[in-house]
């Protein structure tokens, strides 16, 4: 006699308020591909407590992602030291960190260079990062390149690089005259790549790069964006443009730095529980040992009969002061590409004003 089959897994639903960039300095624009971030429910797959580790196991649920293993001339081995956090002497020099599955390195390109139309073959999972990988082909020279794949984006999808310029027949298209306002309505979409003075204002991008020339440096990892709120002229040329990062701090980066529209993908990554020790094993993440469980001869807090620390202020094991640490930064050399800083509280309760 046959058994019913039994479904351990399980959704459930988790609502959710994503922020919002807003400036009021920023002009709307809202291109029809983009990613909209508003307020909304999403749903985490979760388990039958058969073991104590599916208990507390919540999972975001990518049924798009590819069950097969990834492009292997893109990849190579991650081995020898770099994985336990050791330096070229064997001395550990990043602590806790260790073990792990096995992997390989994706060679993901973040300078999107390459002109012409790319097809989207799959989207991946990466574990060397926390966002979504998309494996693409250029329709002219059919070459295979891994790109941090944008919310939304799924196989079959085609995206372009503008970097290298504006493609002819579009700039026949438009007559044989650049204006920005159809320029924007026709290379605004989700997953191009985009010189970022080129992006109107208002819009979400991310793999933001900062100089002319190189790969995207800000905004790559899972559910992030910047939105460009500002862009400085100089007579009628773009001299460089102004961008709200995620940490709420506004910097300029060079009018020709890469910009890739819509939100990179993956963005409840940050709801995900692991739900046993032994899966931040297999993610290379060894055990954190409180200062104050330590001995006299590990750890300034440890020693002494009972939990006791002492009248001192908390340092870390080397002496620094753990709260903010020792003041580093230099008024009189202050960062010129840094228009407004994030807020520093070094570890101290934010106040609503």
């Amino acid at each position: 006699m046959l058994q019913p089959r039994i479904a351990y897994a399980t959704v459930v639903n988790a609502p959710v308020q994503a922020p919002t960039a807003t400036s009021s300095s920023a002009v709307a624009f809202a291109p029809p591909s983009s990613p909209i971030r508003k307020e909304s429910d999403f749903q985490l797959k979760t388990y039958k407590p058969r073991t104590p580790g599916l208990r507390h196991l919540r999972r975001p649920i990518n049924d798009h992602l590819w069950k097969g293993s990834p492009w292997r001339d893109l990849t190579f081995a991650k081995v020898g030291h770099g994985k336990g956090g050791r330096n070229n002497s064997g001395r550990i020099t990043v602590r806790h960190h260790g073990g792990g599955h096995r992997r390989r390195i994706r060679t993901v390109d973040f300078t999107r260079a390459a002109p012409g139309k790319h097809m989207v073959d799959r989207i991946e999972y990466d574990p060397n990062r926390s966002a979504h990988i998309a494996l693409v082909t250029n329709e002219k020279t059919q070459e295979k390149s891994y790109i941090v794949a944008a919310e939304g984006m799924r196989a079959g999808d085609t995206i372009q690089s503008y970097r290298a310029g504006i493609p002819g027949d579009l700039l026949k298209s438009m007559g044989g005259v650049m204006d920005p306002g159809m320029l924007a309505a026709k290379t605004a979409f989700r997953g191009n790549c985009l010189p970022i003075h080129m992006v109107p204002l208002g819009t979400q991008v991310y793999n933001v790069g900062s100089t002319t020339g190189k790969g995207g440096v800000f905004c790559r990892s899972a559910g992030t964006f910047a939105t460009v709120i500002a862009k400085e002229e100089k007579g009628k040329h773009i001299k460089s443009v102004s961008v709200r990062l995620q940490s709420g701090e506004v910097r300029k980066v060079a009018k020709d730095a890469c910009a890739t529209i819509g939100v990179a993908s993956n963005p409840h990554y940050h709801f995900r529980q692991l739900g046993k020790a032994g899966r931040s094993r297999w993610l290379n993440i060894r055990p954190t040992v409180r200062g104050l469980a330590m001995n006299a001869a590990d750890h300034p807090h440890g020693g002494g009969r009972g939990k006791s620390k002492g009248n001192v202020h908390p340092v870390s094991i080397w002496g620094t002061p753990a709260k903010g640490g020792y003041k580093t930064r230099k008024k009189r050399n202050p960062n010129k590409h840094v228009v407004q800083e994030r807020e520093r509280n070094h570890g101290k309760r934010r106040t609503n004003k």
